[in-house]
């Protein structure tokens, strides 16, 4: 192991290149780095779009962005994008990067960067090809501190540089003026702060979103039983799901999917009784925020990506099952399964039930 004086570490570069849970759950990573080396920069790589998010809740000083779209593009587009990470990222002199996204590229980024320290996954995710070599001087554990959850790989940095785990799950509390928006916003539909369920139908892959007329049906008799209002969220690009549950759903809704920023919808969550969603970033987001969760699972473990650190309940279907997408599915693919569509109504009405008994006291003293 290197021996790294905390004084001497004043800039760390985290190559993130993911999605939001990702980003969510690495926010603990940098909390952590944050506290073992007084006064360090933290530098993420990271997508354009969360770039504002980062910066505003302290969890990077900066950010080096980059379009995914264009990574996604033609040859030609990933290679002017990957040509202006390189030049951008050798612009400044980092005493450590840290690549937790353990990709080819991410490898070849790492490798590009003139840093003392490069502490990269060995062995890694996926096995590297003959011609491949992993970069890193500091070589980490696939999952750190004894743990299996997707949470201890982003900290499994900290292990390998001998830094002691002082904060053990993702917090992310909303700013002043993000709460006041949210606040005006909720007023505004004459929804009650801590008194209405945050819904997240929308999934990257249609086989990850719970059917919408079943969200429809447990949002009427949750809303039946308990009298909270029902907020919908998500992004832009999720209205298919969204607009079904409308119209299927008997009991009125609040429509905000596609109107919210990263920064409201963080303290739109924060202010929700509860949060009942596909295993998704905002999901990530609600627990991070404080919120209790009810996430829905299909091939995915919860044991791997269940919500950590506020009180919560993953449901997914008896493994393994028979399948129930058809063609659609691609059932060794977690986010190309189908097992999510096999939750019953029954279930996720017990589950927010359970929960918000659980957390009826703490919710009070809260208030």
């Amino acid at each position: 192991m290197l021996q790294i004086s905390p004084t001497s570490v004043r800039s760390i570069l985290i190559l993130q290149t993911k999605f939001v849970g990702d980003i969510v759950l690495a926010s603990a990573l940098a909390n952590n780095l944050q506290l073992e080396y007084p006064g360090v920069r933290i530098i993420f790589l990271c997508e354009a779009r969360l770039g504002d998010f980062l910066t505003a809740h302290g969890i990077a000083s900066e950010v080096i962005s980059f379009q995914r779209a264009h990574m996604r593009g033609t040859p030609l587009q990933r290679g002017r994008e990957l040509l202006k990470m390189v030049r951008e990222l050798r612009k400044q002199r980092f005493d450590m990067v840290i690549d937790i996204t353990d990709s080819k590229t991410s490898r070849i980024l790492c490798g590009l960067i003139d840093a003392p320290v490069r502490v990269g996954h060995y062995p890694t995710e996926r096995p590297m090809r003959w011609y491949e070599r992993q970069p890193a001087n500091v070589r980490m554990k696939p999952f750190a501190f004894g743990e299996r959850h997707y949470l201890y790989r982003y900290l499994s940095p900290l292990e390998a540089l001998g830094v002691d785990l002082r904060v053990r799950a993702p917090a992310i509390r909303p700013l002043p003026f993000e709460t006041t928006q949210t606040l005006a916003l909720l007023g505004k539909y004459r929804v009650r702060p801590h008194n209405f369920l945050a819904v997240h139908a929308g999934a990257s892959f249609p086989g990850r979103r719970w059917q919408p007329e079943r969200y429809a049906a447990a949002i009427d008799r949750i809303s039946a039983e308990t009298g909270l209002d029902v907020v919908l969220v998500g992004g832009p690009d999720e209205n298919e799901a969204t607009d079904k549950i409308v119209a299927a759903a008997k009991t009125p809704v609040v429509n905000l999917v596609g109107a919210l920023s990263l920064e409201t919808l963080l303290a739109l969550l924060k202010e929700a009784r509860l949060f009942v969603g596909n295993e998704s970033g905002p999901m990530h987001m609600a627990a991070a925020a404080g919120t209790p969760v009810v996430g829905l699972f299909g091939l995915t473990s919860p044991g791997r990506w269940g919500p950590v650190g506020v009180p919560s309940i993953s449901l997914r279907p008896q493994m393994p099952c028979d399948c129930v997408g058809g063609d659609l599915c691609r059932r060794t693919d977690p986010s190309k399964a189908c097992c999510v569509w096999r939750l019953e109504v029954d279930a996720v009405v017990d589950a927010v039930r359970e929960l918000l008994a659980r957390t009826e006291t703490t919710l009070e003293q809260a208030v």
